[in-house]
């Protein structure tokens, strides 16, 4: 199995020893990279450095066409590349597929914006002062960026940092997860396939224990980080002079409001719940962690929640029949596992799961948790899920607003008025009426409040981002 190249400066190269990515589900060799030495990383960041003016200066039309380049080479490799993104973070394949087609839009959402991406004009002589004077606004980047993803959406959360910066004429340097590098690195191959100039984006395989030099480099002014919550406030209090976005995670909330009451109603959304507890083995920040079900279709919802949950098929990710996969790795599985045990010795039951075999845990359902168990408190990240009964709609909103985090939550009811009252009370980054809080468009505003981050992704949110305004003001012009 050779080694895949990675990318400093738009090259192909290889660097020290030999890193070996192997499947999470059974161990098996996947495929092989290395890791970029010293003067790799310091030839991707100088010559990031080096092209930021010609980049930013790049026509739209240009830019526009290597998204453009990139999005189609990733729908006509869909097959090839989801089935690399299962066989490195054990996702699997049916939602690997899925992520495969919302990079492919990312990447055309991205192109589209860069073609109108072009400032806004105010006129100044509301005031008899500025009589004659014109303001054009544009938003020019601040400089080349860091991109540092996560293991969870090798492909995806990479464009999300790679479409935006490219979009507005930003270099890029992207530092992959160690566990999934190999789908940040095809990415690389498609992205060295366009006209772009040679230092426009770096892919660079690094540890973690390596990050922190980058971070700190003053040539890479723009710092976009998705990860866990304590990487990334270390990261923001080591560099408080620079732009840094972050994307933290959560331990997502639904409520069952009164008046979603039916059969139908409770059917669907234990449905939608369990495959979106479930659906990636938790491994999403977005995934359904608490269930609060007001108190008088609790003991209607529950049981069919479990079943729901019950009827999810765990297994190799490879079978486009298995819903869950494994975890990324033994020692994620087995906190998972650890948290879950501690819920119960604390006074929780389990109505379903509750047994690791491996990387493996089993989706499970928890009930009677205490408030202050880690299964409640913190993000699991792992197919657990927590549900308890509530009085109305205001306990459980505070139920929900008892959280370090606030990315999104999800509340199903028929009722407009509770809708906006949702909006209106929950301190999160976005709420999502008649659905899971899992569900996320790609090119609408991402992102939390307290400990899930600060800055916003989607498209056009990243490039602003990554932008700063400018200001240039025409004087004697007859308006």
């Amino acid at each position: 199995m050779e080694s895949v190249p990675f990318f400093v400066a738009g090259r192909a190269v290889h660097g020290e020893g030999e890193t070996t990515v192997r499947h999470p589900y059974d161990g098996r060799v996947v495929g092989r990279t290395s890791v970029a030495a010293a003067d790799q990383v310091e030839a991707a960041v100088a010559g990031a450095a080096a092209v930021a003016a010609e980049v930013a200066a790049l026509p739209a039309h240009v830019r526009a066409a290597a998204l453009d380049h990139v999005s189609g080479r990733l729908a006509e490799r869909a097959d090839e590349v989801a089935e690399l993104i299962t066989a490195e973070s054990g996702k699997p394949v049916k939602w690997a597929r899925v992520e495969v087609t919302r990079a492919v839009s990312t990447f055309r959402w991205a192109a589209e914006e860069a073609r109108r991406f072009s400032g806004e004009v105010q006129r100044l002589d509301t005031d008899p002062a500025a009589t004659g004077r014109l303001a054009l606004v544009r938003r020019v980047p601040r400089g080349p960026v860091l991109g540092i993803t996560p293991f969870n959406f090798p492909l995806n959360l990479v464009a999300h940092k790679v479409a935006p910066a490219l979009a507005v004429g930003a270099p890029i340097v992207v530092k992959p997860a160690p566990a999934t590098p190999l789908t940040a690195l095809l990415l690389g191959e498609l992205l060295a396939e366009t006209d772009l100039p040679a230092g426009c984006f770096s892919v660079l395989p690094l540890p973690n224990d390596r990050a922190a030099d980058l971070v700190a480099d003053p040539r890479l002014p723009v710092v976009s980080f998705t990860g866990s919550g304590p990487v990334g406030t270390a990261i923001r209090r080591a560099v408080p002079d620079k732009h840094v976005t972050l994307e933290l995670g959560g331990n997502a909330a639904v409520v069952i409001c009164e008046d979603w009451s039916s059969d139908e109603d409770l059917t669907r959304a234990a449905g939608r719940i369990a495959t979106f507890a479930n659906y990636q083995a938790g491994q999403s920040c977005i995934a359904v962690q608490r269930v609060y079900v007001h108190e008088w279709l609790y003991d209607g919802f529950l049981p069919r929640l479990v079943a729901a949950v019950r009827a999810l098929r765990s297994g190799d990710p490879a079978d486009p029949d298995t819903d869950v996969g494994p975890l990324i790795d033994e020692a994620a599985a087995s906190r998972v596992e650890q948290w879950v045990d501690e819920a119960v010795a604390a006074g929780a039951e389990i109505a379903t799961g509750g047994r690791r075999t491996g990387t493996t845990y089993p989706p499970t359902v928890l009930t009677g948790v205490p408030r202050d168990a880690r299964v409640n408190t913190d993000e699991v990240f792992g197919p657990v899920l927590t549900v308890a009964p509530v009085a109305g709609t205001d306990a459980a909103f505070a139920a929900v607003n008892d959280s370090g985090y606030g990315l999104q939550a999800g509340v199903f009811t028929h009722d407009l008025r509770t809708a906006f009252a949702a909006h209106r009370a929950l301190a999160v980054g976005g709420v999502i009426i008649g659905d899971v809080p899992s569900y996320r468009a790609d090119q609408m505003p991402y992102g939390g409040v307290k400990g899930s981050g600060v800055g916003r992704e989607g498209v056009r949110s990243a490039m602003d981002d990554y932008t700063e305004p400018r200001v240039l003001v025409l004087t004697g012009i007859d308006l």
